[in-house]
């Protein structure tokens, strides 16, 4: 069986972790799965947004450490490379990296659903990600202190991000379990629903998403990326060229047309 599935539903393809008899750890195969599946929604046109699940009682275990760390730990002191090096040749030429660290993250939206724990690298693909969904039963925990490491997937910077530096620290630097709730209130998860109900919320806001104008949903993302690593000059200079290529485009054409007969438009990211 794939350890990374995929299935499409109009505009929205859904990417489904699927290792459950190993709690969703990731190890070699599984990651380059998934860089296959990302990479497949940033490169077809067709598709606009992503949603991101898993299979089975864990989102994730994090990395599967009794797999991967033996033959890691060799290659970095022999070879002083960090994790995501040889990581960086399971992505597909020209593809994605679904952490955004050897490659520019997906251009597209991806919309998390969670149920059940979340470890590590499994809470830095959501800070990768756009919109974060997770029920009530979800818990999360960045522990990487406590087993002599840190947070190397991204986490150090998006973490900061996203929660606010001191939220940041309270759980990257204690490596303590937090709750949904607690996910909720410092702004990791953006919805927080019953349990059993992250599929269809998070499926909900991608097709809402997915209704969208296409070339404007990716400016967001762009932009806003460029104002977080490049600062926020940089990002509002950028702005005007963005803004000439949507006034080229026909589906501000389309939108305008929608709006003077007061209906819902219909893009077609052209």
């Amino acid at each position: 069986m794939p350890l990374v599935t995929t299935e499409r539903s109009g505009h929205v393809l859904t990417i489904s972790l699927n290792r459950d008899e190993k709690l969703n750890a990731f190890n070699y195969p599984m990651l380059r799965e998934l860089a296959e599946a990302y990479t497949e929604l940033a490169q077809d046109k067709t598709l606009r947004v992503g949603v991101l699940r898993a299979n089975g009682r864990y989102f994730t275990s994090g990395l599967d450490l009794g797999e991967l760390f033996p033959e890691l730990y060799k290659e970095a002191i022999a070879k002083a490379i960090p994790f995501f090096e040889p990581v960086k040749g399971l992505v597909p030429k020209g593809g994605v990296d679904p952490f955004g660290i050897t490659t520019d993250p997906c251009p597209k939206p991806i919309v998390s659903a969670v149920e059940g724990r979340v470890f590590t690298l499994g809470i830095e693909l959501l800070l990768a990600a756009s919109i974060n969904v997770a029920s009530t039963s979800a818990s999360f925990t960045q522990y990487e202190v406590s087993r002599g490491l840190f947070p190397f997937g991204g986490g150090t910077v998006r973490w900061p991000l996203a929660v606010g530096t001191h939220n940041a620290n309270r759980w990257t630097l204690t490596g303590e379990e937090f709750g949904a709730e607690e996910a909720y209130r410092i702004g990791l998860i953006q919805e927080l629903v019953e349990v059993g109900k992250a599929d269809e919320k998070a499926h909900e806001l991608a097709n809402t998403i997915a209704r969208q104008a296409p070339l404007g949903v990716q400016t967001v993302l762009r932009n806003g990326r460029i104002a977080q690593n490049k600062g926020a000059s940089t990002a509002l200079a950028k702005t005007r060229s963005e803004f000439v290529k949507i006034l080229m485009s026909k589906d501000i054409r389309r939108g305008f047309a929608a709006f003077k007969k007061r209906e819902e438009a219909v893009f077609e990211g052209d």
